[in-house]
C-alpha cells in the first residue's frame, strides 16, 4: 500500500493502484483516526466509482462505523451534508483526471477537508496492527438524497437569474444532473453541454480543463457567460460572451471585489495560493485589498481564511471558497455568485474581466523526476536567485514539487513572454540535468 495523501486526497489508477482492498483499508484507517459514527459516502460517475465507494464502507464498517451512501453527487455537496449533518465523509473522485483514475477525498464531520497531521495519522494507521483485510464486497447501509438536499440549499440562498443566458458544460461529471436544475430553477436560459456521464467521458475533451468546446457553445449561443465544471465539481473556469476564457485568478479578484463593494469582505482580505499571478497581487493591492498567500491545495486556503476570519479565497484552478456560505471549493457556488455578479450589473464579463486585472505572461513547465523532491526550491536556491535576478524586480519565480506526481512545476512570470518562457525553459533544463 504505497498510496500517499497528495494535495488533494489519496489518487491512482484505479482497480490497480487504487484497489478496492487500499479503499477498504483506508476506510478502516480513516475512520480509526476520526471515529466511528455515521460516515457518508458519496462518489463521480466513473466507472470505478460505486466498487470503490462500497469498498470504502467496508472499511468503515470493519471500523466500527456506520456508512450511509449519498450516492452520485458533486464534492461540495457531500461537504455541505457532512456539515449539515455533523458527520466525516468520504468522497470517491479523481476531480479533473481521467476516467481510469480515481480517488479518495475524506473530510471531518464538518465538511472541512483533514491538516497534515492527521492525514499522516490516517496513513500510519494504514499499517497499524489492526491491517487485517477488511471484508469484499462492502455492506449493505443507509441511504441519504443528497443530490436533492444540495440542490435546495443552493437555490434557497441564491437570487434570481431570470432571462440571463448561460451555457453550462458539466464535464460528464458529478454535476451532470445538479448544475442545470439549480440554474433553470434560478430562471436562467441555459445551454448544457457535456452533462450525459457514461463512466468513462468524465472530463473528456471537456470541463475546466478543456474548454474549447464551452468556448465556442457560448458564442454560438449568444450567451453572456459560460461555466466549465471539473468532474467533481468542487471547480469552476467561466467564458465570457466573446469566447475567451476568464480563469480563476480573474474569478477571485471579482468576487473580492463583489465582498468589498458590499462590505463583506471581512478584514479586507484575500486568499490565494503561491501559484496566483503577480498581476493578481498588483490588482488587489491598488482596490486596497490586503492578499494572503498560501502552499498550493484548497485545503491550506481553507486553513487560511479560518484562521483569519476571511470571507473568500482559491486557487488559480478554479478552486473558489466563500467562507461563509461553504466549508470547500464549491464550483456551482462560485459559478452563481458571478452570474449573479454579471446580471446585476449589466455589464458583459469580458468588460468586467479585463478591468479586473492585467495578468503578467506566466509559462509553466513540468519536470518529470525520478523521485519527489519536496524541498526543490532550497535545493536551487541559487539558482532560483539568479533567475529572480534577471528579472530585476519585474516578475518571480516558483519551483514546487507536484503533490501527487513524480514531477517538478517550474513557474516563471515576467513581464515579457519571451523572458518568462526562458528563464523557465533554463531552470527546467538543470532540474532535468540533476534528477530526470
Amino acid at each position: 500500500m504505497t498510496l500517499r495523501f497528495g494535495t488533494d486526497g489519496v489518487r491512482g489508477v484505479a482497480l490497480t493502484e487504487l484497489t478496492p482492498a487500499f479503499a477498504a483499508h483506508l476506510g478502516r484507517a480513516a475512520a480509526t483516526v476520526l471515529g466511528p459514527g455515521r460516515w457518508l459516502v458519496g462518489r463521480d460517475p466513473r466507472e470505478s466509482s460505486q466498487e470503490l465507494a462500497a469498498a470504502v464502507a467496508a472499511g468503515l464498517v470493519a471500523a466500527g462505523a456506520e456508512p450511509v451512501d449519498a450516492g452520485m453527487l458533486p464534492t461540495p455537496a457531500l461537504a455541505y451534508l457532512s456539515d449539515l449533518l455533523a458527520a466525516p465523509a468520504a468522497m470517491v473522485t479523481a476531480s479533473h483526471n481521467p476516467w481510469h483514475d480515481n480517488g479518495v477525498k475524506v473530510f471531518a464531520a464538518g465538511g472541512l477537508k483533514l491538516p497534515d497531521e492527521v492525514e499522516r495519522a490516517i496513513e500510519a494507521a494504514l499499517h497499524g496492527p489492526d491491517a487485517a483485510d477488511p471484508a469484499l464486497p462492502g455492506p449493505s447501509v443507509g441511504a441519504v438524497h443528497g443530490a436533492d438536499d444540495y440542490v435546495r440549499h443552493r437555490v434557497d440562498g441564491a437570487v434570481s437569474l431570470d432571462g440571463l443566458r448561460v451555457v453550462l458544460d458539466c464535464a460528464n461529471g458529478a454535476m451532470s444532473a445538479v448544475a442545470p436544475e439549480v440554474f433553470r430553477a434560478l430562471g436562467a436560459d441555459i445551454t448544457v453541454i457535456h452533462a450525459a456521464p457514461n463512466g468513462r467521458n468524465i472530463n473528456d475533451h471537456c470541463g475546466a480543463t478543456h474548454t474549447a468546446s464551452l468556448q465556442s457553445a457560448v458564442v454560438e449561443a449568444g450567451a453572456a457567460l459560460g461555466l466549465a465544471f471539473d468532474g467533481d465539481g468542487d471547480r469552476v473556469i467561466a467564458v465570457d460572451h466573446l469566447g475567451q476564457v476568464v480563469d480563476g485568478d480573474r474569478l477571485i479578484a471579482l468576487a473580492a471585489l463583489q465582498l468589498h463593494e458590499q462590505g463583506a469582505l471581512r478584514h479586507g482580505t484575500v486568499v490565494v495560493t503561491v501559484m496566483s499571478n503577480l498581476g493578481f497581487h498588483r490588482a488587489m493591492d491598488a482596490a486596497g485589498i490586503r492578499v494572503v498567500t498560501t502552499a498550493v491545495g484548497d485545503r491550506y486556503v481553507l486553513e487560511a481564511l479560518d484562521a483569519g476570519g476571511y470571507s473568500v479565497g482559491g486557487e488559480q484552478s478554479g478552486h473558489i471558497i466563500y467562507r461563509d456560505l461553504a466549508t470547500t471549493g464549491d464550483g456551482l457556488l462560485a459559478g452563481l455568485r458571478l452570474a449573479e455578479f454579471v446580471h446585476r450589473h449589466h455589464r458583459p464579463l469580458a468588460d468586467l474581466a479585463a478591468g479586473v486585472m492585467t495578468s503578467y505572461p506566466q509559462v509553466l513547465v513540468n519536470v518529470k523526476v525520478a523521485e519527489r523532491h519536496p524541498h526543490i526550491a532550497e535545493e536551487l536556491a541559487a539558482e532560483i536567485a539568479a533567475a529572480e535576478a534577471r528579472l530585476g524586480g519585474e516578475g518571480r519565480v516558483l519551483l514546487r514539487a507536484s503533490g501527487t506526481e513524480p514531477l517538478i512545476r517550474v513557474m516563471v512570470e515576467a513581464a515579457l513572454d519571451d523572458v518568462a518562457r526562458s528563464v523557465a525553459d533554463n531552470l527546467a533544463a538543470t532540474v532535468r540535468a540533476r534528477w530526470a
